[in-house]
């Protein structure tokens, strides 16, 4: 396989990365990439796929599932798909919806990375009547899979993050949500009122969680809400160790720079790493790629290895953005 497209130039939202034990690559999803060089691309037709030995060069695209061949229900909001590994197969989780209906959460199936993925089920696992994105895997201290999931703030005004069971096959909920916090409680959330008006795309806001067990049992949610300089990733800790918490919101978030939804995976050598998108406007969004390392309850950056900081990095650093071309230490 050739890897000829450049982390610097992939625009996506919503990067989550899938780091692959079975081909030993990185897969990462999404329903469209850079449409001038991929012209071919509709937006809702399906997800795509790109793949990476080195988490900076990765193929060009492959599509992974198609809507039309699958009969699938929804022709919108094919929004931040994120693919985990289930009981030996893959899974694609992301949300869907259809003129007049509500957003929900669904999962998809492929006994490869590259698919092709298929509906687990008929239809959502997300709550009738809810307005649901951002579902995400959580398995249980008894191996019981759990979806957590964003009931959205323009439905409730204060977004909340939620949890549901799942079947076994992650086809459907085997009981009621949860509500597991409310953006407000976090310390460094803005409302919409107190937001930028550029940055004006909510107000408490839950976007993006993805939950991880440090090295010393405790269990963190890394999530996403807006600050008064723009989009910003936080980290909120659950006391009792279980997905029932309660959750306490650190004071302050562990990236601002109006860049978000953050996820976690570790390479192939070990090394824990970070991924999100910055900036938060649309048609320039770009992956970011950081080390981490983790210190008791500490989780701490250590280095962004695209170069995608150097010119497009926004919020509160935006006057020290760079005017020329990154170039790694080769030159490239």
């Amino acid at each position: 396989m050739e890897y000829p497209f450049d982390v610097k130039d992939v625009l996506i939202s919503d990067p989550f990365i899938l780091a692959d034990p079975k081909t030993h690559r990185y897969y990462t999803y999404a329903t469209m990439f850079n449409p001038d060089r991929y012209p071919g691309m509709r937006p809702a037709e399906g997800f795509y796929a790109i793949c990476s030995e080195d988490l900076i060069h990765w193929s060009d695209p492959v599509k992974v599932f198609d809507r039309a061949e699958t009969g699938f229900w929804a022709d919108r909001d094919y929004w931040a798909p994120e693919c985990h590994i289930w009981k030996g197969r893959y899974y694609l989780i992301s949300s869907f919806r259809t003129p007049g209906s509500l957003r929900r959460c669904q999962c998809l199936v492929a006994d490869d990375p590259l698919g092709p993925f298929a509906p687990v089920s008929p239809g959502p696992v997300t709550p009738e009547g809810w307005q649901c994105l951002d579902g995400t895997l959580f398995a249980d201290a008894e191996g019981k899979p759990w979806m957590v999931f964003c009931h959205e703030w323009v439905q409730v005004a204060d977004g909340q993050m939620a949890a549901i069971p799942l079947s076994d096959d992650l086809g459907s909920c085997i009981g009621s949500p949860e509500i597991l916090f409310r953006a407000s409680e976090a310390p460094w959330a803005s409302p919409f009122f107190n937001v930028p008006l550029e940055n004006r795309e909510g107000g408490f806001v839950t976007d993006g969680p993805f939950l991880y067990r440090l090295k010393n049992g405790h269990l963190i949610m890394l999530w996403s809400n807006y600050t008064t300089a723009g989009y910003a990733t936080g980290i909120a800790r659950s006391v009792s160790g279980t997905l029932h918490g309660p959750w306490v919101q650190d004071k302050n978030p562990l990236y601002f720079f109006d860049g978000a939804h953050s996820m976690l995976f570790r390479t192939f050598e070990g090394q824990l790493m970070m991924s999100l998108h910055c900036p938060n406007i649309h048609t320039e969004k770009r992956m970011l790629l950081f080390t981490m390392e983790e210190k008791g309850d500490s989780l701490n950056i250590v280095n962004e290895i695209t170069g995608n900081w150097y010119t497009h990095i926004s919020g509160p650093a935006k006057k020290y953005v760079y005017k020329d071309e990154y170039r790694d230490h080769r030159g490239l």
